[in-house]
């Protein structure tokens, strides 16, 4: 198993990830160009800062500000390198000026002009292949809550599935919200109701459209606690019929 690594906040827990944290630190002994191939949340940027920490980091897309850093800069990292309007350009001036640059791209991207200036290229795999990784992340997010919100409230897992449609994106905030929602107090709940209701209310049906906000987390909860329609009518007081409806009513929630 390899070890975790987490100076760099690039957590490296699995073999995978520990092979491209490798690769990114014989690159800072090297001077050759870079492309780090990933999902959005991998932690490709990450690396890319741990490999020439000193540059400027720009999104492609900002394709003038490029070409004014390019005019005084001997390294950068350029971002997401697929949404440059002229990728072939920003090259060109690259290769002219013997710039050094370290840029990050997606897997399904394909470019003619790549492989002129990139002599390295190395994946970082996603999440999903990256369970060791999902483990530590879920165990970093869960401290940085604790600290955000100033709780001493142990991270709960139970019942917890990891959200890794964005990697670690969608990971932290699912955490964080995870945490959030772990200690929170009923006032503070009806605040968020409140604040997410406030500009979707004006139609005559509101009350009968918003009402699975209410019915769906209480008969969700109930199933997983009580583990049967039979057993959760009783608790709510409802016969089994009038339940069943309002689970058909909210199955979509469920």
């Amino acid at each position: 198993m390899a070890l975790v690594v987490d100076a760099t906040n690039f957590i490296t827990a699995c073999d995978s990830s520990a092979q491209a944290f490798k690769t990114a630190t014989l690159l800072k002994t090297l001077s050759v160009n870079a492309l780090i191939v990933g999902e959005i949340g991998v932690g490709k940027k990450t690396l890319a800062q741990y490999i020439l920490p000193d540059a400027p980091v720009i999104e492609a897309s900002e394709y003038n500000e490029i070409l004014t850093t390019l005019q005084s800069v001997n390294e950068i990292i350029i971002l997401n390198l697929e949404n440059s309007p002229n990728i072939k350009n920003i090259i060109s001036v690259i290769n002219t000026n013997k710039i050094r640059v370290i840029a990050t791209i997606k897997n399904s991207f394909v470019n003619e002009y790549l492989d002129d200036i990139f002599s390295v290229k190395f994946d970082i795999p996603p999440l999903t292949q990256r369970s060791e990784d999902v483990d530590e992340l879920v165990k970093k997010f869960a401290h940085e809550a604790s600290l955000l919100f100033s709780s001493s409230m142990k991270f709960n897992s139970k019942n917890f599935t990891p959200d890794l449609s964005q990697n670690s994106k969608s990971l932290k905030r699912q955490v964080m919200i995870h945490s959030l929602l772990g200690d929170i107090k009923d006032v503070e709940l009806m605040e968020i109701i409140e604040n997410f209701l406030i500009n979707k209310l004006g139609s005559q049906s509101d009350y009968r459209n918003f009402l699975y906000l209410y019915e769906a987390p209480l008969i969700k909860a109930g199933l997983a606690k009580f583990k049967s329609q039979l057993q959760l009518s009783d608790k709510l007081g409802l016969n089994r019929n009038t339940l069943r409806k309002k689970i058909a009513d909210n199955k979509k929630y469920l």
